[in-house]
């Protein structure tokens, strides 16, 4: 145990469903992501991989400037967890660049379906395997439930971006994106039981953004001196990733790794209303069935709350 780390104790009932909201409300801030990368992408000429890397390094440079009084605890972190820190930041980065490179070369759905609904089912293995027994039902319903809404909106929400020019590459980033954020998401929450939220949100974005900094640096950075792509850029950076992986991390300490990758199934609900909202996309009956199964499944978590605190 590092000095001034917080000591990991069982999650209670209200702790765990406190958790879970933290959880939850990351992923509605995750569900902003979408449109606003979208509508940055309009406005300049800055490549996928430089979307994300100014989302983490504004968001570094946020994390930073509110932790520069207390650095004494980062370096504690970094020292006690130096393998385990670094890898979850590398993990965002990659993860995030790789959706981001389904979502050009395999269409969104195949992205969102493939990413997304991997994670919660390989962190449900893992957790299965290390308990040495099989989630209870009313999980296993929450997971089937939440796949099937995901699927469903993600299909039937035509998008003028939704095409797939490689879509064998697309498959595998999408895999690879999944496989990340499943590793991430188990990394993150070990981390979490030793390490301040803060703290571990801090040194991640920084990883990340340093992880992501050479390929951005290669395709182009530049970004026209307009208020609205920089406000959304800054959206990205504080909203979208300092303040939703504050919350997600802060989650993760009395919440079990599965049930937050179910909670954070609302981040492609979000997307999809923000998107109806305000670029006029339509919504059919498929993705409103689809709404319903995945509030259901977060629903479930959230009434369960000894179960998701489990590890």
């Amino acid at each position: 145990m590092s000095p001034g780390s917080p000591r990991p104790r069982p999650a209670s009932a209200g702790g765990a469903r406190r958790g879970l909201l933290y959880v939850t409300a990351a992923g509605v801030l995750w569900g902003t992501t979408g449109v606003a990368v979208h509508l940055v992408r309009e406005a300049t000429t800055l490549t996928p991989t430089g979307v994300g890397f100014y989302r983490l390094a504004i968001g570094a440079v946020v994390l930073v400037a509110l932790v520069a009084h207390r650095l004494g605890p980062v370096l504690v972190a970094l020292r006690a967890e130096p393998v385990a820190l670094v890898l979850i930041g590398v993990g965002l980065g990659g993860y995030q660049a790789l959706y981001f490179v389904a979502v050009a070369a395999g269409g969104v759905g195949v992205a969102t379906v493939v990413s997304l609904g991997l994670a919660p089912v390989l962190i449900f293995g893992w957790e299965s395997v290390r308990a040495r027994r099989l989630p209870g039902r009313t999980m296993l319903g929450a997971l089937v439930a939440g796949l099937v809404g995901l699927v469903l909106i993600t299909v039937s929400v035509g998008q003028p971006g939704a095409t797939a020019p490689r879509p064998l590459l697309g498959l595998l980033a999408a895999f690879g994106s999944g496989v990340g954020y499943a590793a991430s998401t188990v990394l993150s929450r070990h981390a979490a039981q030793r390490v301040a939220s803060m703290t571990l949100t801090t040194v991640s974005a920084v990883v990340g953004a340093l992880a992501l900094a050479p390929i951005a640096l290669a395709e182009g950075i530049g970004v026209p001196a307009r208020l609205a792509p920089v406000a959304l850029l800054v959206h990205l950076g504080v909203v979208t990733t300092a303040v939703a992986y504050a919350l997600f991390y802060a989650g993760l300490r009395t919440t079990s790794g599965s049930a937050a990758a179910l909670s954070t199934l609302v981040e492609p609900l979000t997307a999809v209303l923000l998107a109806g909202w305000l670029l006029g996309e339509s919504l059919p009956v498929p993705v409103l069935v689809g709404g319903v199964l995945l509030l259901g499944a977060v629903g479930v978590v959230h009434l369960a709350p000894r179960q998701a605190g489990q590890k």
